[in-house]
């Protein structure tokens, strides 16, 4: 027989495939290499190298989440101080209404002097008299 480009039907590569086999009915196996030391270890440091980035990375992102939650705070909280200080400084204007004073006064039974002199008396000594300006 002859063969002119297919080596895989030669027959003497078929004698020769089964004389080295050990079992005839046993198809013969592909030792695969396996993966050098040094090329693990890359591996594994290439893999390390990634997670601990991706850590870095989460752990800043974090840090920022709660950094911008701290303005928030204190932006909320700077609004409400603004706001009672407005609220309180338009109570202060009310309470200083030169009428409402007046109501308070003569609700307490104070009366106004209308001219009359005001007269003071130390428990000793001479008295001292001054007119309402």
């Amino acid at each position: 027989m002859q063969y002119y480009g297919n080596l895989a039907l030669r027959e003497e590569r078929k004698k020769a495939e089964t004389a080295n086999r050990r079992n005839p009915q046993q198809a013969p196996r592909n030792r695969r290499r396996g993966i050098p030391v040094g090329e693990k270890l890359l591996y594994l440091l290439a893999v390390l190298v990634f997670v601990a980035v991706a850590s870095l990375v989460v752990y800043r992102y974090a840090e920022l989440y709660q950094l911008n939650r701290e303005i928030q705070t204190t932006s909320d909280q700077y609004d409400q101080a603004v706001e009672q200080s407005k609220e309180l400084q338009r109570e202060v204007e009310r309470l200083k209404d030169p009428g409402r004073i007046k109501e308070m006064a003569t609700k307490y039974g104070l009366q106004p002097l209308d001219g009359q002199p005001i007269t003071l008396t130390p428990p000793s000594g001479p008295s001292a008299e001054t007119t309402k300006p």
